[in-house]
């Protein structure tokens, strides 16, 4: 009996050992690429390529997704890190609209300014949602200010129609 509970303990050792699943860390050597240590340019392009990556990983688009949020992520350095480039901060408000993040995707396309035609699509839809979860919501003030701002940009079905649940 004392012989078989030894072979059983050595058996589920070497089963345990087997099994360990522990990742190996990382080398010394290999550098850390975060988007603080990248130059702006860099950023952008990082963020670029992440979205089309994420773009093909993911059915849905969220920031919580991790090639989503790196995404946003390098973007964000970029449009921070170069304040007045409108390319960069175009490109930030459109992962935000993307990946569902109304309210910055909606204070970032505000900040834009001028916004060409495509751009007034996306900071339309922003606005709309905004102005449904402020319906929802029951705030009055909030759901019409949205609604002016987004038909300011472009007027849209869903506007028109949370428009019309006001009193």
């Amino acid at each position: 009996m004392k012989k078989i509970l030894m072979l059983t303990a050595f058996a589920l050792t070497g089963l345990a050992a087997a099994q360990d699943t522990t990742p190996a860390p990382a080398p010394a050597t290999m550098p850390m690429m975060g988007p603080a240590s990248l130059s702006a340019p860099e950023n952008f392009a990082k963020a670029q390529e992440y979205a089309v990556q994420a773009d093909v990983a993911y059915p849905v688009s969220f920031y919580d997704r991790t090639l989503w949020k790196a995404a946003v992520d390098h973007s964000y350095y970029a449009a921070s890190m170069e304040a007045s480039n409108r390319d960069y901060n175009a490109y930030l408000a459109q992962l935000y609209t993307k990946t569902q993040w109304w309210i910055n995707a909606y204070n970032a396309w505000d900040r834009l300014g001028e916004l060409n035609d495509t751009e007034k699509q996306w900071a339309s839809l922003s606005a709309a949602k905004l102005a449904f979860l402020a319906l929802q919501r029951g705030d009055t003030d909030m759901t019409r200010m949205y609604v002016e701002k987004g038909m300011g940009w472009a007027d849209s079905a869903s506007l028109q129609s949370i428009m019309k649940r006001l009193p």
